[in-house]
């Protein structure tokens, strides 16, 4: 059954999202490996293909509303289904100096800045659910997970880095209001906090890899029928909003 899903994740080329690429794949999954650069994407997708999974590079920039329109035209035309999506692609534009966080205090922060952290770390989901919840309808199945952060946890909000925090807990919201309105439905949503990883975004200090996040994250892109909808964990475990 898995060997016919098709599984969409964003922000593939490198990190978790390759990572995710990768377990999704050997899961069983033909996966759907979108970046915003050719050369990146299409040298992760190769490697991959070349490690025997089956995966297709797709180049768009998720920001774009025409450039996600294609893509769901793609996967219609192609696969003539969409199964499962991993909103993974995001953006931390503030300084990531986490020993002097005060260059990215709420008080100093650019709104533009704001603004365009939004576009895609928000805005960019909404639209990919919006463009492909229909063919998961269509075929009676789906499993949604957008990547989310614990800084974006309303219950234990710190200062600084107002942008991506603003941005994941919007992130959450949509979460929240997509499960309610898929609710009876044979489609899940949830978000799932990857942990503090090393990648380009996290840095080389982060305590967890990027295998390590991915796990939490195929989790819930396979949850059986009977799985939890509108919800938030790490590592398969809930945590709070």
């Amino acid at each position: 059954m898995l060997a016919q899903k098709v599984a969409v994740v964003t922000g593939a080329a490198r990190g978790i999202g390759l990572a995710v690429a990768r377990d999704l794949a050997a899961s069983g999954c033909r996966v759907v490996m979108v970046g915003r650069g050719a050369e990146a994407i299409e040298n992760a997708a190769r490697e991959l293909c070349d490690s025997g999974h089956q995966v297709i590079p797709h180049v768009a920039d998720v920001t774009d509303a025409s450039a996600v329109a294609a893509l769901a035209a793609r996967l219609r035309r192609e696969f003539r289904r969409v199964d499962i999506l991993i909103n993974n692609a995001g953006v931390l534009l503030e300084p990531k100096d986490f020993a002097a966080p005060q260059g990215a205090s709420v008080f100093v922060v650019d709104p533009e800045l704001v603004t365009t952290t939004y576009t895609c770390n928000a805005l960019a989901p909404l639209r990919l659910i919006q463009a492909l919840v229909p063919l998961m309808r269509e075929n009676g199945w789906g499993r949604i997970v957008n990547v989310s952060s614990s800084m974006g946890q309303l219950a234990d909000m710190g200062g600084f880095w107002p942008a991506y925090r603003m941005s994941k807990a919007a992130l959450n919201a949509l979460t929240r209001l997509t499960a309610k309105e898929l609710e009876g439905s044979p489609i899940k949503i949830n978000s799932v906090c990857p942990g503090w990883c090393r990648t380009e975004m996290g840095g080389h200090d982060a305590v967890r890899s990027a295998a390590d996040g991915a796990q939490g994250i195929v989790w819930a892109a396979l949850l059986p029928d009977d799985g939890p909808s509108g919800g938030f964990f790490r590592d398969g475990k809930p945590i709070d909003w």
